[in-house]
């Protein structure tokens, strides 16, 4: 795949398109949508209609008016940041990934303490606010690698926010260390982290997750980690990595069950534990999952990403932002997202590993998430991890 500005087929663009113009609902879906634009929370039921047999248009255009009405004032924000992994080596072998690799290989590697930094620095240097800090479940290095990371981050770029160390990474450490979940988590906030990302939950169905993912946690005890997090006084984002070998019900079961956390969570502290929901199609691309026979090798298209995604944004009635994901489907479709749930642009991402192994590589600068969002007829705006506008355009 040819990095940068590779375009989404025409053919599929045109079919996006005069989907959205022309709404086709059947009865059932017509009822259930109704229903949402009434106010009503849909039940896990109507959400399998609606992932089922939901045309992409009358999904996208009540998407789109669900998120008008939590954001009124039009603005689609974005965060200017950097995607920081710390090392590929993984014990996990996660049969979806293409990045990581056993400590023996050739080409594994772990970035030092001043490599970090250095990267840090550089993110800084351009006004970026956000660093999103991953990697691999390495099997021996000390604890001591991941606080004093977050230290020196906070001693010499105390502006830039720590969203990083997603829920797989702490019930790693949590296992190699020999400490509770809750304990590892109060040690990397003591340490400097701000946030949590919702990476590692791919989809919250344990059939799935046995055959993709089989020696990470169940999703019960993912679903659990982020109370966790909400006690220890954190928040972080929510994510579902789709097209793989989920079925359409257990998408929504998916979005369920991270409805059901959000409710508890802000029962329990006065606000849902997640900042935001993501979700993105699973990048096919030298993954193991293809060279074992599970999957085709024919990535998702972004037509049923953008249903997808309606769907999630009409289901997930309690959590506020939902995130374009332009770094799988590319910033054509990424913009398009924006009509269909969407009002935030992501990260503009200043590296990026993970997905680029599976071979797809896109990028965005500050100014092209402006003038995308402004083409979009838009009010861009730069914001920081917390949701907070830093800067309206």
């Amino acid at each position: 795949m040819k990095p940068a500005d590779r375009a989404e087929p025409e053919a599929q663009l045109e079919r996006i398109h005069e989907a959205l113009l022309r709404p086709e609902p059947t009865p059932a879906v017509e009822r259930i949508l109704h229903k949402a634009l009434d106010g009503h929370r849909i039940s896990y039921e109507e959400g399998c209609v609606l992932m089922r047999e939901g045309d992409l248009g009358s999904l996208g255009l009540v998407a789109g008016e669900i998120t008008r009405r939590f954001h009124p004032d039009n603005i689609v924000t974005f965060v200017v940041d950097r995607n920081i992994n710390y090392t590929s080596v993984c014990v996990t072998d996660c049969k979806f990934c293409a990045f990581y690799r056993h400590e023996k290989d050739p080409d594994a590697w772990v970035l030092s303490h001043e490599e970090i930094l250095q990267k840090v620095g550089e993110l800084a240097a351009t006004g970026g606010t956000q660093v999103l800090i991953q990697g691999g479940h390495h099997p021996k290095l000390p604890f001591a690698y991941y606080t004093e990371m977050c230290r020196l981050i906070k001693r010499h770029y105390p502006q830039v926010a720590i969203h990083s160390f997603s829920v797989s990474e702490i019930r790693h450490f949590a296992r190699a260390y020999k400490m509770p979940v809750r304990e590892v988590i109060e040690r990397l906030k003591e340490a400097g982290l701000d946030s949590v990302p919702g990476a590692g939950g791919e989809v919250l169905a344990d059939r799935p997750r046995r055959i993709i993912a089989p020696l990470k946690d169940p999703a019960r005890d993912w679903l659990e980690t982020y109370e966790l997090i909400a006690d220890c006084g954190l928040r972080g984002s929510s994510t579902m990595m789709f097209g793989h070998v989920e079925t359409l019900e257990e998408r929504v079961e998916h979005l369920l069950r991270l409805r059901e956390v959000q409710d508890r969570t802000a029962e329990k502290h006065g606000v849902g534990v997640f900042w935001s929901f993501i979700c993105w199609t699973f990048q096919p691309g030298n993954t193991p999952l293809v060279a074992e026979g599970l999957h085709n090798g024919v990535a998702t298209s972004s037509y049923e990403y953008l249903r997808t995604l309606a769907v999630a944004r009409i289901f997930l009635d309690n959590i506020p932002n939902i995130q374009a994901s332009w770094v799988t489907q590319g910033v054509r479709i990424g913009q398009i997202s924006l009509d269909c749930g969407c009002n935030d642009f992501g990260g503009t991402m200043m590296e990026e590993n993970v997905v680029a192994a599976a071979g797809t590589i896109y990028h965005a600068t500050p100014a092209d998430a402006i003038r995308l969002i402004r083409d979009a007829g838009k009010i861009p705006a730069r914001r920081n991890t917390f949701y907070e506008i830093l800067e309206t355009y």
